[in-house]
């Protein structure tokens, strides 16, 4: 029997892709049948995510950028209209987490670069592949988020106050093209995975109390999948 892709033919993007939820994410839709372009700074994890998904039997291509850069997100959408002239698939994944510390003590300079990656960069990201979105029969853009941003928890107001203004920008859009196309819009919180980010920010938890990123991958797979309307908000539970 042929080996099941439900992707199949899809052009999808992932931010973040380079490591943790971002790169098993990309191998988990390429191995769904999506041609992947990924992207992230670092260029040597980029390639081995690529090397990966090319040795599985799947397409990817890598765009290396920094995401905060003037200009990045256009010359990238620019770049994938003139290849393909649609995108079907977003995923947001790319964000950074300031120290975790009181909100009287937030230092300027890295809640500068939280806000410029995780709030301005997903804002620029939405107005460029918006287009592109559009001429897909089903665009898709998934953002993720973390339960901070919805429930406020001491020491983490500079990441939650980002986080609370990325689920805010996804929202407005997901009712602002509902109705004048085929583009859908999904919150996912990951829960508690095994993340480099998340070893910095619970530096005494054991990894293996958590779930790994092929976890919240496959969730995101079986989403992209179904049909719905509207915005919708889910969380990946850590398996029983």
């Amino acid at each position: 029997m042929a080996e099941s892709k439900p992707l199949e033919g899809r052009i999808a993007l992932v931010t973040g892709a380079s490591r943790g939820i971002g790169a098993a994410t990309a191998k988990a839709l390429a191995a769904a049948g999506a041609h992947v372009v990924i992207t992230a700074r670092k260029v040597r994890d980029l390639e081995a995510v690529e090397d990966a998904i090319h040795e599985a039997g799947g397409t990817a291509t890598i765009a290396p950028m920094d995401l905060t850069e003037s200009d990045s997100i256009a010359r990238l959408s620019a770049a994938i209209a003139e290849r393909w002239d649609r995108l079907d698939i977003l995923v947001i994944g790319a964000a950074m987490l300031p120290s975790l510390t009181p909100v009287t003590q937030i230092e300027a300079k890295p809640f500068n670069q939280a806000l410029t990656l995780n709030v301005l960069a997903t804002q620029a990201l939405l107005a460029a592949f918006d287009p592109l979105l559009k001429r897909s029969k089903a665009g898709r853009v998934i953002g993720l988020t973390s339960s901070v941003g919805a429930t406020p928890r001491a020491y983490w107001g500079a990441y939650g106050a980002t986080k609370a203004a990325f689920d805010t920008l996804l929202s407005c859009y997901a009712q602002e093209v509902e109705r004048i196309s085929e583009t859908r819009v999904a919150i996912l919180d990951p829960g508690a995975t095994r993340t480099e980010m998340r070893a910095r920010a619970y530096p005494g938890e054991d990894p293996q109390t958590v779930k790994a990123p092929e976890t919240v991958a496959d969730h995101i797979i079986e989403m992209l999948q179904r049909d719905w309307h509207g915005l919708i908000r889910e969380r990946v539970e850590n398996p029983a």
